[in-house]
């Protein structure tokens, strides 16, 4: 068997060691410099103009159902105070369909928030149609129009 050629330690010259410190501090800044340049393309990301909610189901009692109020759930809101801001906002409920319409497969229903439903953050909204029971339990988006500030 051959001996490994091993390498003695404090075999460089101080310059060497110098430089090669130098070296790896610029590739810090230079690490740096990048995540900076990160950091600053993920603060031009697209702001999201609308508040997530979901479709719970139409409003109702034991035996009754009324299918033209529609019960949302906005994230983020657990009040009765805080559906205020809500009143008056457009809702969307944007699907998916099978049949590609003006170069498309998504549609999207429009309603209103009309009122709270309950003491914890629940909204009624009237759509235009009535949405479909396949719609419950799916996202919708809350616009922040038309603004009442």
């Amino acid at each position: 068997l051959k001996p490994r050629a091993t390498r003695r330690l404090g075999s460089c010259s101080p310059q060497r060691r110098a430089a090669e410190a130098m070296a790896g501090e610029k590739k810090q800044i230079a690490a740096g410099a990048a995540k900076a340049k990160k950091a600053a393309k993920k603060t031009k990301q697209p702001v999201r103009l609308y508040a997530k909610g979901v479709i719970l189901g139409y409003k109702r009692s034991k035996s009754n159902v009324y299918p033209t109020c529609a019960l949302l759930k906005i994230e983020g809101v657990l009040s009765k105070e805080d559906t205020k801001f809500y009143h008056g906002k457009r809702v969307a409920y944007v699907y998916k369909a099978k049949k590609e319409v003006r170069n498309s497969r998504f549609r999207v229903m429009w309603g209103k928030i009309r009122r709270p439903h309950g003491n914890s953050g629940m909204v009624r909204a009237k759509f235009r149609k009535n949405i479909p029971p396949r719609a419950f339990g799916a996202s919708c988006r809350i616009m922040m129009y038309p603004s009442s500030i």
